[in-house]
C-alpha cells in the first residue's frame, strides 16, 4: 500500500482547487435544470428528461473531475473528501423529501452511489497500485461508458432499463479509455465492466457500484500477477 500517497503535497492548494471543482460541479446540476425543462417543452416525459440530465451530469461532472485528477491532484485524500461530501448533499433531499427534481427520483438514490463509488475507487486504486492514472479507470468507465449505454436506452425505449446495445455502445467506449490509461488490461476491465453494468443488485449495488468494484478487482488481481 502506497500510504505516503495518501498525504497531499500541497494541501491548501489543492482545497482550493477541490474548491473551485465543486462548485463548477454543482453549476453543471444547476445547468440541467435548464436542460430538464428545455427537454420538457420538446415533448419529452419527466422521467425521460430526469434519465438525460443524470447522464449529462455523469460526463460533465464524474468525467470530466475524473480525468483532471492526475494531473492536479497529489493524493487522493482531498478529491475523495470532497466526493463524499457531494454523497451527502445528493442524500439530503433524499432524507427531506425535497427533491432536485429535474434529475433525482424517489426510485433510487444511484446518483448517491455514484459519488461513493467515485471516491472509493480513487481511493483504493491509488493507495494500492500508486498510480492516479490506473485509479481514474473505473471512474472514467462509470461516468462515460455508463452514460453512453444510458442514453442509447433512453433514447430508443424512452425508460430507464437494461439492454445489450447499450451495453455495446458502452463497451466502445471504455475499451478506448481503457487502452489508454492500462493497456490490454485496461481493454479487459472495459469488457468486464460493460457486461456488468447489465445488471443491478438493489437497493446497494447499482450499476455504478459493480462497474467500479469488476474494475477494480479486475486491476488488483492483474497487479498481483504480474501483468500490470
Amino acid at each position: 500500500m502506497y500510504l505516503p500517497y495518501l498525504l497531499p503535497a500541497d494541501p491548501l492548494r489543492e482545497v482550493s482547487i477541490a474548491g473551485v471543482l465543486l462548485v463548477y460541479v454543482l453549476l453543471v446540476l444547476l445547468a440541467t435544470k435548464y436542460i430538464y425543462h428545455a427537454l420538457r417543452s420538446l415533448g419529452l416525459d419527466h422521467n425521460v428528461a430526469v434519465y438525460y440530465n443524470r447522464k449529462v451530469i455523469h460526463v460533465l461532472a464524474g468525467g470530466v473531475v475524473a480525468l483532471l485528477v492526475p494531473h492536479i491532484f497529489s493524493s487522493p485524500l482531498i478529491p475523495t473528501l470532497f466526493a463524499l461530501g457531494l454523497a451527502v448533499l445528493t442524500y439530503i433531499p433524499h432524507r427531506t423529501g425535497r427533491l432536485m427534481y429535474w434529475f433525482q427520483v424517489r426510485d433510487n438514490m444511484y446518483e448517491v452511489n455514484f459519488c461513493i463509488a467515485w471516491a472509493l475507487g480513487l481511493l483504493v486504486l491509488w493507495l494500492l497500485l500508486g498510480s492516479p492514472y490506473y485509479a481514474v479507470v473505473p471512474l472514467a468507465f462509470m461516468s462515460f461508458g455508463d452514460a453512453v449505454t444510458g442514453v442509447i436506452r433512453n433514447t430508443i425505449y424512452r425508460r430507464r432499463t437494461k439492454s445489450w446495445v447499450g451495453n455495446l455502445g458502452m463497451a466502445l467506449v471504455t475499451s478506448v479509455i481503457g487502452l489508454y490509461y492500462a493497456g490490454y488490461i485496461g481493454l479487459a476491465a472495459a469488457v468486464l465492466a460493460s457486461i456488468v453494468e447489465h445488471f443491478e443488485i438493489p437497493p446497494l449495488l447499482d450499476d455504478n457500484a459493480l462497474i467500479t468494484l469488476v474494475s477494480v478487482v479486475t486491476l488488483l488481481v492483474s497487479r498481483l500477477a504480474g501483468f500490470l
